[in-house]
């Protein structure tokens, strides 16, 4: 009987023991998600580094694995590390918009892409619908976000519906594949970031208790 006891007193502690790291576990999930919110930026710089592929493949799956309008998934994702890639879309929008106003953002001494200098850019494209801006913002977002965890920086750019609009971009467009009727809707530049900016303010006063 004093054997027994004992054995129903070691599995209580060992249920009481295996609750309490689920709980820390589930906590730090959370925490996780609510940290990379807090400190997600809007990088416009880049280090000179390559992103692994493995952890764009992960980006990529974080975006498709978001909630959709009766999950029909509507969305299609283009990722481009290549250096040859990037270098001749960058030089070939610039020839296309030399000596106009499209270009004078980016005569700076550090510029090296239109993609803010990121060694990476995942494009997401869709068909119109009623859902595709909201199923398309929450695709971002889970993007932004699991590149904030992995020590990523990113960039919304939906400056690239303008850029790919140019004639002479008809030929890259068609490279990234898209099925018929998808149209580019923005693009997420991706690198490792060299810089830290600071937050900038939110209006909390957007937010109101309905009575």
């Amino acid at each position: 009987m004093i054997i027994m006891k004992q054995i129903v007193s070691l599995l209580a502690l060992c249920i009481t023991a295996l609750l309490s790291v689920w709980l820390v576990t589930e906590s730090q999930k959370q925490s996780s998600v609510i940290d990379a919110i807090e400190a997600r930026r809007s990088i416009r710089a880049y280090k000179d580094v390559p992103v692994e592929r493995e952890k764009l493949q992960i980006l990529a799956e974080c975006g498709v694995k978001a909630p959709s309008a009766m999950n029909k998934q509507e969305w299609e994702l283009r990722i481009v590390d290549s250096k040859e890639w990037i270098d001749g879309c960058t030089a070939t929008y610039l020839k296309a918009v030399e000596g106009t106003d499209k270009a004078k953002y980016m005569l700076t001494p550090t510029f090296k892409n239109i993609f803010r200098n990121a060694s990476a850019v995942i494009f997401v494209a869709a068909p119109e619908g009623r859902f595709s801006g909201v199923n398309l913002g929450m695709l971002g977002e889970n993007i932004m976000l699991a590149a904030t965890e992995l020590g990523l920086g990113t960039c919304c750019l939906g400056s690239v519906q303008m850029t790919f609009a140019e004639p002479a971009m008809a030929e890259y467009l068609a490279s990234l594949g898209f099925s018929d009727g998808y149209q580019l809707s923005y693009a997420l530049a991706v690198g490792y970031p060299d810089e830290s900016p600071e937050a900038k303010p939110r209006d909390m006063s957007k937010i109101k208790f309905v009575e």
